[in-house]
């Protein structure tokens, strides 16, 4: 169960049925950010670009930081960015079980998931819906360069950006803490990272998830353009999904509404996910190589916590009721609980 969230943030526009989010409580959340979570007392720390694991011998203890990453180096911290990523994996790991088990035994805080050990293959499993994107890796990034066969996939001539595919590829990376590298199904098996059997079966599951993931944003007007997976083994060798699943981190959401006249025009579609912050930094910087980066503007930053509530609504149907405070402090006494 996820515990009963804090103060509510959102309240009904008069005569309106959308919500309006209060950008006043996100601008005050700012300085109460979750950026480090080093003080909980716990072995085995190891820290991600946005999460911070806990081993706990059969049990790993995942925790969703506000830190915002993008180009594989964190940007900005975002008010309720790791309550909303936690929770709506949660919500899509108990949503996909009739697909594939999962990793989750508890929700203990809004921040955190205690999940059960798995190995974890060292391949992250993307799934592209779409031809679109704006770093050097991306599927659209080497279409428009002339590459015509992304990691096994051949693509015909003549796309344009944000177009859809007839049907969705799969272009698998290596797992590094430094920078992903794209790699071929063929090449997965070839160096011996996964067993064809093994990948076989982890890239049908991904294809499924993907699907059924598809179909859930299109009855909440929504359009999953491509998202990441990872997966791996338990002790008795089942595939279990693993990480997060959906999120507005892993995945790139458009709103479906306009998309076919935005394409038909030559306009990017009205996106729902961090894509705009990537914008905003390679228009101002080179993230990949400057030492030093610009802080992201307040605004940005209330507008990207403002977007994932947004989605965390359109997908889940609930309202979202964040904790606000001293995240610290109430990721400890939920920690001690379970210790």
């Amino acid at each position: 169960m996820i515990p009963p969230p804090g103060k509510r943030i959102r309240e009904k526009q008069d005569g309106e049925g959308n919500d309006m989010i209060e950008r006043e409580t996100i601008r005050r959340e700012i300085p109460n950010c979750l950026t480090d979570t080093g003080n909980l007392g716990l072995p085995g720390l190891r820290k991600g670009k946005v999460r911070d694991s806990y081993d706990m011998g059969d049990r790993l203890l995942i925790v969703t930081t506000d830190r915002q990453s993008a180009f594989d180096r964190v940007l900005a911290a975002v008010p309720f960015k790791g309550q909303v990523l936690n929770t709506v994996s949660a919500w899509w790991f108990e949503n996909t079980r009739h697909i594939v088990p999962n990793h989750v035994i508890s929700i203990p805080h809004p921040n955190a998931t205690l999940a059960r050990k798995v190995e974890i293959f060292p391949v992250e499993f993307i799934v592209r819906g779409y031809l679109t994107g704006s770093t050097d890796t991306s599927a659209w990034t080497l279409y428009s360069k002339g590459e015509r066969n992304i990691c096994g996939n051949a693509l015909p001539d003549g796309m344009r950006k944000n177009q859809k595919f007839h049907r969705p590829i799969i272009t698998p990376t290596t797992k590094s803490d430094a920078h992903d590298e794209s790699i071929t199904p063929h090449g997965i098996v070839e160096t011996g990272l996964m067993s064809r059997e093994d990948w076989d079966r982890a890239s049908d599951i991904a294809f499924r998830l993907f699907r059924h993931g598809t179909e859930v944003a299109a009855e909440n007007g929504l359009i999953l353009v491509d998202t990441k997976y990872e997966m791996g083994k338990d002790r008795e060798g089942n595939i279990v999904l693993a990480d997060e699943i959906h999120t507005p981190d892993s995945s790139r959401y458009w709103l479906s509404e306009g998309y076919e006249q935005r394409f038909r025009q030559g306009l990017d579609p009205d996106n729902i996910d961090k894509e705009f912050l990537r914008l905003w930094f390679r228009a101002h910087c080179d993230p990949y190589n400057d030492p030093v980066l610009p802080d992201a503007p307040e605004e940005l930053v209330v507008e990207l916590s403002s977007r994932y509530i947004r989605l965390f609504e359109m997908i889940t149907g609930r309202e979202f009721k964040p904790l606000t405070g001293n995240l610290q402090e109430s990721l400890r006494e939920a920690v001690g609980r379970i210790v």
